[in-house]
């Protein structure tokens, strides 16, 4: 028991050491500032992340819409039939 009681009271110093340096403060509103302190600078990187994960969401599917349109433009019947005709020139068909 009386190495607890040495650590309580170790524990007792510093709470004081440390309410003596910020006297316009309750003892309980520094942590509690502390840790709000803590979650925003957390929720401000999250929001960080989101942004970066929404960007890359996005060019990846401008990349995709690009890639889709561009097959639909080749697949179109005129085009099609142009490109199999070419085809069938270059190997002298």
């Amino acid at each position: 028991m009386r190495a607890s009681d040495g650590l309580i009271a170790r524990i007792r110093q510093i709470r004081r050491a440390t309410e003596a340096e910020q006297p316009g403060q309750s003892p309980s509103a520094a942590p509690e500032q502390d840790q709000v302190r803590a979650l925003e600078s957390r929720v401000a990187y999250l929001e960080q992340l989101v942004e970066g994960l929404q960007d890359s969401v996005h060019r990846e599917a401008s990349r995709n819409a690009k890639r889709l349109a561009e097959l639909e433009t080749r697949t179109q019947p005129r085009a099609l039939g142009k490109a199999l005709s070419e085809d069938a020139r270059t190997r002298g068909l």
